[in-house]
């Protein structure tokens, strides 16, 4: 079969999707472009500030795009090229889309608060506090791990951290452009773009060569400082200029792989069980982002909600940039669907997934007249550029959720906040330096590598709870929830099918630690889903109903 099929394939069902499945969810929601967002209600400068469609895209979209939707489908492969594309599509247009244009929209309606605070209010304070413990949790260790595996990078690549390190002053000179400056965003835009171009050429001629710890210290540093920063000053402009690294990656990635059209090689199926393990629940936890990813929920109700300058530019930035997201894990797929089944044993043995990726789309843009090395190389830096979003985005998550957990919220309405009140742990400076802390230390004693296994468990168990959230708030105001109760369902069988082999087997292993942590999440999975039932019942009963 050839690979260019399966891409226009793809491409055609995530566009169809937008302008059908998309459009009956805002409806359903009931966007309101007159409606006040929270980015304008509770205006602060700092993390609430209304921002431009195309600039809000590119932050969320580079926010959720890291390295994880090219790592996922390329180790699935192992189950061979058709189960993991499948998922992809179907996963990605009627789960994965859905969970963050919801979480999104959800958010929105409940001031700009994160799924935790959306729990509380519609399952009860026992769920947002266990929920709030697991995602900070989970949080601190994304944060230790991508501050590892960046940190490697810039040692291995000295070039990728000048690169980076230039990145950020431009974003921080693109910022006060648009937002102090009043410049046209198409004509910064262009010029920014321009001088990411130069910023690569001058990485190349000027390479940062740090040790592995300095790095890491540096890294720490440079996030706690962009967690406290106003948004609009360093996070939200790099992310929207790195977005067009990204954009341009997949541009001539799809545009070389039409032009070369090769032949799949790759099994289309190779077996339910395979050295990953049982295709189900497996698959379903390996491919995260790209098909559905609980992180998304964080990013949507995180820090996108409280930028969205109107409740309609939810469906092109919450389910829109999951499915550019899609893309992106469908050409993952293709660079390992291409090889031969040696092949691929051999390159993930040798280079691992990141490797195969990069050498698949250096190869595909080969076509546009760039060498094999050149193309290689950039493929790589722009994963690693994404990997450098993920840490400042998850420390500032970590942030919100502890400042969260430690405050009490007043909330006059569904859409309003009208006081909220903390002590000393509420302070933004004490959460980010505390998760900054954990973060550094799980990071330097090397703890983590005893922890990540249970990771993507752990996130796909974030996604369900989310997407429990919007379910009983739908069910609560008496609209119908239909399209993200059965994604919820599907998404609890997953964990706790994936949490139930992992007690087993490190039970037969003796790794007591990661049966702990694995028992610990069956029990926390178990308990909200019956709270959430029992809010089910009640909003089904007429109790407690809130109106829209």
């Amino acid at each position: 079969m050839s690979a260019s099929i399966l891409i226009i394939v793809s491409i055609c069902a995530f566009f169809l999707a937008y302008l059908t499945y998309g459009a009956f969810l805002a409806k359903k929601l009931g966007l309101d472009p007159t409606k006040q967002t929270p980015a304008h209600s509770r205006r602060d400068g700092v993390d609430y500030i209304p921002a431009r469609a195309p600039v809000l895209l590119g932050h969320h979209f580079a926010s959720i795009a890291g390295a994880a939707p090219i790592i996922g489908p390329v180790t699935a492969a192992a189950f061979g090229w058709v189960p993991v594309a499948l998922w992809i599509i179907f996963g990605g247009i009627f789960i994965g889309a859905v969970h963050d244009f919801t979480s999104l929209v959800a958010s929105v309606r409940h001031g700009g608060r994160s799924i935790g605070e959306i729990i509380n209010d519609n399952v009860g304070p026992t769920g947002k506090r266990l929920f709030g413990i697991f995602a900070w949790l989970t949080l601190v260790l994304i944060i230790a791990v991508f501050a590892i595996v960046i940190a490697n990078t810039f040692v291995a690549v000295p070039a990728a951290a000048s690169a980076s390190t230039l990145f950020m002053i431009i974003a921080i000179i693109f910022g006060f452009t648009i937002y102090r400056g009043n410049a046209s965003l198409a004509v910064s835009s262009i010029v920014g773009v321009a001088l990411l171009i130069v910023a690569i050429w001058l990485g190349n001629m000027f390479p940062l060569a740090l040790s592995f710890n300095i790095w890491v210290v540096v890294l720490f540093i440079y996030a706690f400082v962009a967690s406290v920063t106003p948004v609009w000053i360093l996070l939200q402009p790099r992310d929207y200029l790195n977005s067009f690294l990204l954009y341009g990656m997949i541009a001539g990635a799809l545009v070389g792989l039409l032009i070369s059209n090769p032949t799949i090689q790759l099994p289309a199926y190779t077996g339910f069980k395979t050295g990953l393990g049982y295709l189900f629940p497996v698959l379903f936890v390996t491919v995260a982002c790209g098909a559905i990813s609980g992180f998304h929920s964080l990013v949507a109700s995180g820090t996108t909600a409280k930028q969205l300058d109107k409740e309609t530019d939810a469906r092109v930035i919450g389910y829109g940039g999951m499915l550019i997201e899609c893309v992106l894990a469908t050409i993952a797929i293709i660079t390992a669907a291409v090889l031969l089944q040696d092949n691929y044993v051999e390159a993930m043995k040798s280079g691992g997934p990141v490797a195969l990726f990069s050498a698949g789309v250096g190869g595909f843009l080969t076509k546009l007249g760039l060498s094999q090395q050149v193309g290689t190389s950039f493929a790589a830096l722009v994963v690693s550029a994404f990997a450098l979003t993920t840490l400042d985005t998850a420390t500032r998550l970590a942030r919100f959720i502890f400042q969260e957990f430690f405050t009490e919220v007043k909330q006059d309405s569904q859409d309003a906040v009208s006081s909220a009140k903390g002590g000393v742990l509420s302070n933004m400076f004490v959460g980010t330096g505390i998760s900054v802390f954990l973060g550094a230390l799980l990071a330097l004693s090397g703890e983590w590598n005893k922890i990540w296994p249970i990771f993507g468990s752990a996130n796909q168990l974030l996604a369900a709870l989310a997407l429990l959230a919007v379910s009983v708030w739908l069910a609560r105001m008496g609209k119908d929830n239909s399209f993200t109760k059965y994604p919820m369902v599907f998404m609890f069988l997953v964990t706790l099918s994936a949490l139930g082999i992992t007690i087993m087997q490190t039970l037969n292993a003796g790794n007591y630690l990661l049966m702990i942590i694995a028992v610990l999440l069956f029990i926390l999975a178990v308990v909200l889903a019956y709270l959430a039932n029992v809010a089910l019942k009640d909003a089904a009963s007429g109790q407690n109903t809130i109106g829209a």
